[in-house]
């Protein structure tokens, strides 16, 4: 199983074009009301890939530090928001950003939570943060359940996962309300649904760090299964699947003292 850094060499490309984006729409208001946001805060979008969440905050007016290990997604995100003066792309881990003390608002967090230490990827946000500063956490993506679609989605991309994979994931979500004990927690779940056609369905698979790119003979055997599925499922050219968006936002309490 290749490093978390490295499992997505030779997707990035399929990532920027296909994966779900996020809605700023949808993301901003919360973050507004939960946590006070506002134009004025420097966010630093760790873990960033191609830049999908930090063009949220973009999109509010925020200044963004994108910090990304893998030098394909971070080369995209420089591509896809090149010319946004109020962004930066530096190279770097959550467990190791390279951000001073206590020099940002916001930390956020996309779809790359489960891929973290998250035990050092906390203290290491902590520490970066200012005081009653905010830690935030967007995914979004089919819903694991809601219709046989989804479902079978779903059982197709976990037939590729390593053994643990699944626990590793929602073990990072599930236990995200421990880190922020004696501070404020914030959480919620919108549904939705999206309609993708056979080539916009490929390239979302392709973007997984699930999909074997590395053997051809089961990556084949993984695309006649998603072609099969697309067929069973298709109406005027498209499949509809459900959607879901987790968010969570998080202030950590004060430290105690050694």
């Amino acid at each position: 199983m290749r490093a978390p850094t490295k499992r997505f060499d030779g997707r990035a490309e399929a990532y920027a074009r296909f994966r779900e984006r996020y809605d700023p729409a949808i993301v901003l208001p919360r973050l507004r009301a939960w946590c006070g946001l506002t134009p004025e805060w420097l966010v630093a979008d760790v873990g960033a890939g191609t830049g999908m969440l930090s063009e949220v905050f973009l999109a509010n007016g925020n200044r963004v530090i994108a910090i990304e290990p893998n030098a394909e997604m971070r080369a995209a995100c420089e591509r896809e928001l090149g010319e946004e003066t109020r962004l930066e792309v530096r190279e770097g881990t959550a467990e190791a950003t390279e951000l001073e003390s206590a020099s940002v608002e916001m930390v956020s967090v996309g779809r790359a939570l489960h891929w973290f230490d998250v035990e050092r990827a906390m203290a290491e946000f902590r520490r970066v943060l200012k005081p009653k500063g905010w830690f935030v956490s967007v995914a979004c993506g089919h819903d694991e359940k809601g219709s046989p679609q989804n479902e079978e989605l779903t059982a197709l991309f976990r037939s590729q996962m390593p053994a643990g994979t699944m626990k590793q994931v929602r073990d990072a979500y599930d236990r995200l309300p421990e880190h922020f004990a004696g501070g404020e927690y914030r959480q919620e779940e919108i549904g939705g649904e999206m309609q993708v056609g056979w080539e916009e369905l490929h390239g979302l698979a392709i973007s997984m760090s699930v999909a074997p790119l590395e053997d051809a003979e089961r990556l084949a055997e993984f695309e006649r299964a998603l072609r099969r599925l697309f067929e069973r499922y298709e109406s005027g050219g498209v499949v509809s699947f459900g959607t879901r968006y987790w968010i969570n936002a998080g202030r950590f309490g004060e430290q105690e003292s050694s």
